[in-house]
């Protein structure tokens, strides 16, 4: 008899550039695969340089698929939330445009509540001097990025961007979340 397969679910994440959010959620225990993207615009497959002008709608997205038996959805956004700044509107950091904006595109009624839900409480909580801004959308089309943006903090660890703002994403994570972390290879 084989083992019983998991059921794996999908989330649609933005958070500022897609680099930051595949380098940190790419790290969680249950995460199964991080694909960086585009999603929320109305171009047919659109390429990073229409993207990056802000003029087709879409923001950088990354789709997760993960297994909610070992990281259940309400954890991957608690992850999400405490890694990007949800509180800036179409911003994070020096990137700027509503492809950069913090949003959820939630593929059921479930996460739909479960996002709501968690917002609610972190905006009760005042974790920020300002409320959470992040956009909820139900999922539509999601458009793979470009090979070259897959793994790109593990691939260009040396570069910049990487060193400056990346790297204390993934610090925060492991000094907050080491408990979710998979083991490093």
């Amino acid at each position: 008899m084989s083992a019983k397969q998991p059921k794996l679910e999908t989330a649609t994440l933005g958070g500022g550039c897609f680099w930051c959010v595949e380098a940190v959620l790419s790290r969680l225990r249950g995460v199964e695969r991080v694909v960086p993207g585009y999603s929320g615009g109305k171009t047919e497959r659109p390429t990073y340089q229409q993207v990056c002008t802000g003029a087709t709608g879409h923001a950088e997205v990354v789709q997760v698929t993960f297994d909610p038996a070992v990281l259940p959805y309400r954890t991957l956004l608690e992850v999400f939330f405490a890694t990007h700044d949800p509180t800036t509107l179409n911003r994070q950091g020096a990137d700027v445009g509503t492809q950069y904006r913090s949003v959820i595109f939630y593929h059921s009624s479930e996460q739909r509540e479960t996002a709501e839900q968690l917002i609610r409480e972190l905006n009760d909580q005042g974790m920020w001097p300002n409320p959470i801004v992040t956009q909820m959308e139900p999922a539509g089309p999601f458009y793979e990025a470009e090979d070259y943006h897959h793994d790109y903090y593990r691939n260009n660890p040396g570069q910049p961007y990487c060193q400056i703002v990346i790297n204390p994403k993934v610090a925060k994570l492991r000094e907050k979340f080491a408990h979710l972390l998979q083991a490093e290879v």
